[in-house]
């Protein structure tokens, strides 16, 4: 794996995608990692990124146009805190990420697969909260938030119900960092589900 030069890129070369990521030398500077899952068009990770300039982010995106656009404006902003992968998130959490290496992970609106045959398609799930409790540090959190309100009942319960996680007081965006699927449904007085737990045990 290459270490970046963020006049180049942001985005991480994944030459062979079964190994797990060496999170060593990605960054400036060595410091606490947070990843935003389904980054999209960036708005809460450019936010939060340069709010915390002495944390590490990591944004994981599928859809190469909107992390492209987003390359370039973490690299106009020079935010040298800023990575992204394009991959799908459950692939890289559970098969990339070493263990115990990550501090927060932010959920976002995920894709809500509404059609009950499909539910098997969502993020959140049992491997997935597997996944998640590996790679955290001891302490390390998860935040959650969805608009659909069955997707957030479903993926609440799961952490509820996993007693290697503790819910905690809900993560709060700044006006800076709500996402613009966020901005939309709020605008449309929509209400949101949200809620953070960390990793216990």
């Amino acid at each position: 794996m290459t270490t970046l030069s963020i006049e180049q890129s942001t985005i991480i070369e994944l030459p062979d995608i079964t190994n797990k990521l060496n999170l060593e030398g990605l960054f400036a500077k060595e410091s606490p990692i947070e990843i935003d899952i389904g980054c999209g068009k960036g708005r809460f990770l450019l936010s939060r990124a340069a709010s915390y300039p002495d944390t590490n982010f990591i944004g994981i995106d599928r859809m190469n146009g909107r992390l492209g656009k987003l390359d370039r404006k973490i690299i106009r902003a020079n935010l040298e805190n800023v990575r992204l992968i394009k991959l799908e998130a459950a692939y890289v959490i559970s098969e990339l990420m070493p263990p115990n290496a990550i501090s927060t992970y932010y959920i976002f609106f995920p894709d809500p697969w509404p059609k009950r045959k499909h539910h098997r398609r969502r993020l959140m799930s049992t491997d997935f909260l597997d996944a998640l409790h590996r790679t955290l540090i001891s302490g390390g959190t998860v935040n959650f938030s969805t608009d659909h309100l069955d997707y957030f009942d479903a993926g609440y319960k799961l952490l509820c119900n996993d007693k290697r996680f503790e819910e905690i007081e809900t993560f709060q965006r700044t006006e800076s960092e709500k996402t613009d699927f966020e901005l939309i449904f709020t605008n449309q007085n929509l209400p949101i589900g949200n809620c953070s737990f960390k990793k216990s045990k």
